[in-house]
């Protein structure tokens, strides 16, 4: 009796220790802001990554790599400079911060762009935070770079790399505010000195209004207070500068 109990003890024994002996080494770490290559897929902002997309934190290779995948063919797609990856407004000075999902010990983390070295910290062997924030200076440079971000481990041969895409220099400027008024909006002109002009009917968006003109929008009333081209945004309730409310 004993015997037939122990036989299957030891075999779940076996069992599990050769599940954990053939279990890989669960991954490790990537660039989340600015999103690198590997977070846009993740993220699902990048279509047809692959595996990429489901472990972001995997791209380990060999120290003294210089691409976005690690060597890993598995992971190619984040060195194809094809692929229409999203850009990242920036100054010339950025915070990359990355997330750490196995915390090994770190001998150095390098920046580059364009095959130079931009930065590095040394950690000296010690273990990081699950969160990790480098603030580097970017040179000078202008224009669409890929920074290559590189996280040296102390006790392996090995390193993980991620690649962040930028647009130095902040991008395009932001369209201008529609709902802003034009200058000196809080300062009426003075009352017509001339009865005002008949009423101009229903607000429109495109039409030329002199002050005095009447409107009516929503079903209310309004007198033009400041001479003006009517733009989408500018709707005498959300202009009190432009029209007065009669």
């Amino acid at each position: 009796m004993r015997r037939r109990i122990t036989l299957p003890v030891l075999s779940a024994g076996a069992i599990l220790g050769t599940l954990l002996v053939a279990t890989p080494a669960q991954a490790h770490g990537y660039i989340s802001s600015p999103p690198s290559r590997q977070a846009m897929c993740f993220q699902g902002r990048v279509a047809n990554c692959g595996q990429i997309q489901y472990e972001p934190q995997s791209v380990e290779g060999p120290k003294g790599q210089r691409n976005c995948h690690a060597g890993l063919s598995r992971f190619a797609i984040l060195n194809d400079n094809s692929v229409n990856w999203p850009v990242t407004p920036v100054g010339n000075s950025v915070t990359f911060n990355w997330t750490l999902t196995a915390r090994h010990s770190t001998t150095t983390w390098e920046y580059f762009i364009g095959g130079s070295r931009i930065a590095v910290f040394d950690d000296g062997g010690r273990q990081p935070n699950a969160t990790v924030s480098h603030t580097v200076n970017l040179g000078g440079r202008t224009g669409r770079q890929t920074v290559l971000a590189i996280w040296n481990i102390a006790d392996t041969p090995m390193a993980f790399y991620s690649c962040v895409d930028v647009q130095i220099g902040g991008g395009n400027p932001p369209p201008p505010n529609p709902t802003t008024p034009p200058p000196n909006p809080t300062t009426p002109p003075p009352a017509p000195t001339t009865p005002p002009p008949a009423p101009g009917g229903t607000w429109s968006a495109g039409t030329a209004y002199a002050v005095g003109a009447t409107v009516t929008y929503g079903g209310a009333s309004y007198r033009c207070r400041q001479a003006h081209t009517a733009l989408t945004g500018w709707e005498p309730p959300n202009v009190p500068a432009l029209w007065q409310r009669l």
